[in-house]
């Protein structure tokens, strides 16, 4: 017959109203394992269905593209269906089959190379762009940024040292951002000293500033090359997904937008297309902010501690809280930052440590003597830098009459990290006062081990981006794994932050963990509803 004369794979296929049939099939049909029986046969039972509405419709050819196999070794073949009439009528089709596996394949391996940058392996503009486009569309539903982090003073370091140590600067550089993001984020180098990340958001523009600052701390520690040591700055633009209604492209432009703000600025900026509005929003929250504080109208909430053997509550962490004159309750999010950049985080603190000590005091004369539990209070890195923190903690508990040990001072990684030095003589003076010191969200710093192991830290806060969602990710359960090992092994005792199941508390304390904090045990609590709550839960 004609088929055997074919070189490529072919057979007459009929279909008696029942069943398929093979008429015949040739050789290279059978070399290619595709069945010699029409019930076996891999064509049939795959695209079978496709093949019968072939038959029954008035077209006398048709094309299918099929993929056989897995997906490690697939096929792929052309399949050609051509009309034919055998065994006295019985409608058939006689199919052939071209394989371009190689061709695809080959195809493929270039889109590849095209899309990959040569030097770190990452995707490059072309293969970034193909991620966003991918990423971004209606059906998909999650939340996109871009990141563009553009690194300060490069060509300097290629003019000195030279081409390759640029490049051995920019692989270094690589590593340690992909290190700072987390799992599904992806990272891809732009051009030049220039990189992009596409972000999926869990929490919004939040959690955008959230990897920019673990960038930020990632980079934060010099690198090696040669007999230099150079510390790699870095300005951040973000661009949201959510502000953008043209091209998916357009977040990349805006995102770099961003950067030349960011290089003003010195921090991780947020594009937004009426930035002077946002300027002005941010000056008015500074003039109600220094008015609060003057005027007395911001307060503290009280969010619980609880030891996760027992369940009974050890200490409280003070948090912040703003309702301004228009009966707005701001985030913290929202004014944290704004009077960390203003300077008005200095009597902001100064406030709070006060506010912390007294309520400490109420709570012992409601209880009597000493209530039982700890107050924390958050340090931050501007007033490590700028104010004389011993002195404003021992003020404060001389005026409440409140025992050092009733206090814990929170620091970040970023804070301790930025001058470790001046900062370990700080932290030594805080502890003649008696009080404890923790490093709070730990794991999302760059920290230097040697430095931690030297410096007087008593408790270690685990981020709550490791905890939530812990229990479905192997690798979230590895790194906390490891951070309470660290601690064991530092002499530290650990709190996990973001704790809002009994399940999630009942597996960290099995892994070791200490306290908890977090959704479970209760919200931030004004000071009498917290109070109330100690009473009932210690009871």
């Amino acid at each position: 017959m004609i088929i055997d004369l074919l070189p490529i794979p072919a057979a007459i296929l009929t279909f008696d109203g029942a069943a398929f049939h093979f008429a015949t099939v040739n050789k290279p049909f059978r070399l290619a394992g595709l069945g010699v029986l029409a019930a076996e046969s891999p064509v049939v039972r795959l695209l079978g269905s496709r093949i019968r509405c072939f038959l029954e419709s008035e077209e006398t050819h048709q094309e299918i593209a099929w993929q056989f196999g897995s997906e490690v070794d697939s096929r792929h073949f052309r399949v050609m269906l051509a009309r034919r009439t055998v065994n006295r009528g019985a409608p058939g089709c006689m199919l052939t089959l071209i394989d371009h596996t190689s061709e695809l394949r080959t195809e493929q391996s270039l889109r590849r190379e095209m899309a990959t940058d040569s030097l770190t392996g990452l995707p490059n503009r072309t293969g970034f762009s193909d991620e966003l486009e991918d990423a971004i569309r209606p059906d998909i539903g999650a939340d996109h940024a871009v990141m563009v982090i553009d690194l300060a003073r490069f060509g300097r370091v290629n003019a000195c040292m030279g081409g390759l140590a640029g490049d051995e600067l920019l692989i270094s550089v690589a590593r340690r951002i992909k290190g700072a993001l987390r799992g599904h984020d992806i990272l891809a180098r732009l051009g030049g000293d220039e990189f992009g990340v596409l972000l999926t958001l869990d929490d919004g523009p939040a959690d955008a500033l959230h990897v920019a600052k673990r960038v930020e701390a990632a980079l934060t520690t010099p690198f090696r090359l040669s007999d230099f040591e150079i510390r790699v700055e870095c300005s951040i633009g973000i661009a949201m997904e959510a502000d953008n209604d043209g091209d998916p492209e357009d977040l990349i432009r805006n995102a770099q937008f961003a950067v030349k703000r960011s290089k003003k600025t010195g921090r991780p900026e947020i594009y937004h297309i009426r930035a002077f509005d946002i300027a002005r929003e941010q000056f008015g929250i500074e003039t109600e902010l220094r008015r609060a504080i003057e005027n007395g109208q911001m307060r503290l909430s009280y969010q619980p501690i609880c030891d996760l053997n027992s369940g009974r509550i050890t200490s409280f962490e003070a948090l912040a809280r703003w309702t301004n004159e228009e009966g707005v309750e701001l985030s913290p999010n929202d004014f944290i930052p704004v009077a960390e950049e203003s300077g008005l985080i200095i009597p902001l603190g100064r406030w709070a440590m006060d506010e912390a000590t007294r309520t400490i005091a109420s709570w012992d004369r409601a209880a009597g003597g000493d209530c039982g539990v700890k107050v924390a209070v958050n340090l931050s890195a501007i007033q490590l830098q700028r104010d004389a923190i011993p002195e404003m903690v021992k003020q404060a508990l001389d005026a409440h009459r409140v025992s050092g040990n009733r206090l814990t001072l929170e620091l970040t990684e970023s804070a301790i990290v930025s001058d470790p030095d001046r900062i370990a003589r700080v932290m030594s003076a805080l502890k003649d006062l008696g009080t404890t010191l923790a490093m709070d969200d730990f794991g999302t710093g760059y920290s230097n081990l040697a430095y931690l192991q030297k410096l007087p830290i008593d408790l270690l806060k685990i981020d709550r981006s490791f905890i939530s969602g812990m229990l479905a990710d192997r690798d979230k359960i590895a790194i906390v794994r490891a951070v309470l090992s660290l601690a064991q092994a530092l002499g530290m005792q650990t709190i996990a932050e973001g704790i809002e199941t009994n399940e999630l508390a009942q597996t960290l304390a099995a892994l070791g963990c200490n306290y908890g904090q977090g959704f479970l045990y209760s919200r931030a609590l004004e000071s009498d509803l917290a109070y109330a709550l100690l009473l009932d839960r210690n009871a």
